[in-house]
């Protein structure tokens, strides 16, 4: 695949800039975690969704409302409960005596920035009510289809599926996700600073948008126009292809991966100030774009999500 359009270098120059500033600003909040941060930034300008797995206390939420506050998006939280319903999440039709008809109200979902707060904590049937919104950015009720705010941006934390009360995201709602991270321990510099600084809710308070909404919206755009050469497609697919016929996997990346594997990397590519997409641009993405769509086959498979990032990653040589 080869775009028909490429961004003068100034433009690539000038959104990288921009994007810096984004970054720069969520590294003042959370602490040590650049590449984290970057991955999340990269997920949102290719316009997918993340899921951020980990235990509790490690700055999951803090990063989700820092993102909100930079880029100045519209945000609510939604707290995944066991009984939570689905209309607590899109939003409920009451019928109104004066009008004589009924009224969408809508839920919590129409937001910029929706955070999925332990979103394993709620029932099967629950979690999938966000499916449609995610993958189409509308809800329909009642029959009739409400669209969705632009940019759109779902943030969900996940507890490791060992804690006690969490019910595991099913494949059709894992793909669902762009990027896949984790934040993990902070080290002990970091922590230091952690308990001896503001608190982090104080600074999230006082953030300023970095950018206005029409340029993210732009940014976004600018991603699909990101020049990508024939043998780095090749790449891509030698990546998807080995994943398929690799003993170690049950089964490999889906066509629907490979496509949000790309977009990752041209996301990445705008990033770093990149005309076009190079191989350490998608080689960045793999780990946090494949893992989780990823099964081992059994235990001698590799299991983490950087082991199976490594693995692929090493096994595929490179353009």
């Amino acid at each position: 695949m080869t775009t028909t359009h490429m961004w003068p270098q100034q433009t690539v120059a000038e959104s990288s800039s921009a994007i810096g500033e984004i970054v720069a600003q969520l590294n003042g909040v959370i602490l040590g975690k650049e590449e984290q941060i970057r991955l999340c930034v990269a997920c949102l300008l290719a316009r997918g969704h993340l899921l951020i797995e980990d235990i509790p206390g490690v700055g999951k939420t803090t990063l989700a409302h820092a993102l909100a506050h930079t880029l100045g998006l519209s945000y609510h939280r939604i707290q995944f409960t066991s009984d939570l319903l689905p209309a607590d999440i899109l939003g409920v039709s009451i019928y109104e005596r004066e009008g004589g008809e009924f009224r969408f109200h809508p839920g919590p979902v129409f937001s910029q920035l929706v955070l999925a707060d332990e979103i394993n904590r709620a029932t099967p049937k629950t979690q999938s009510a966000l499916l449609e919104a995610m993958e189409e950015n509308q809800v329909t009720a009642d029959g009739q289809t409400h669209a969705l705010p632009v940019p759109f941006f779902v943030v969900a934390t996940q507890n490791p599926a060992y804690q006690i009360g969490t019910f595991p995201l099913p494949e059709s709602q894992l793909d669902r996700f762009l990027m896949r991270i984790e934040l993990g321990y902070p080290g002990p510099a970091v922590e230091k600073e952690l308990l001896t600084g503001r608190d982090r809710r104080d600074i999230v308070a006082d953030l300023n948008p970095s950018i206005s909404i029409e340029t993210l919206v732009a940014l976004q755009k600018q991603v699909s126009s990101i020049h990508v050469s024939e043998a780095l497609v090749q790449y891509l697919q030698q990546i998807v292809a080995f994943t398929r016929e690799s003993a170690a996997f049950a089964s490999g990346l889906s066509p629907r991966a490979a496509i949000v594997l790309l977009r990752g990397a041209q996301a990445w590519a705008l990033m770093a100030g990149h005309r076009g997409v190079l191989p350490e641009d998608i080689q960045a993405v793999t780990t946090a774009v494949i893992a989780h769509r990823l099964r081992p086959r059994d235990e001698t498979a590799p299991q983490t999500a950087s082991e199976i990032g490594q693995f692929v990653l090493e096994s595929v040589s490179i353009p």
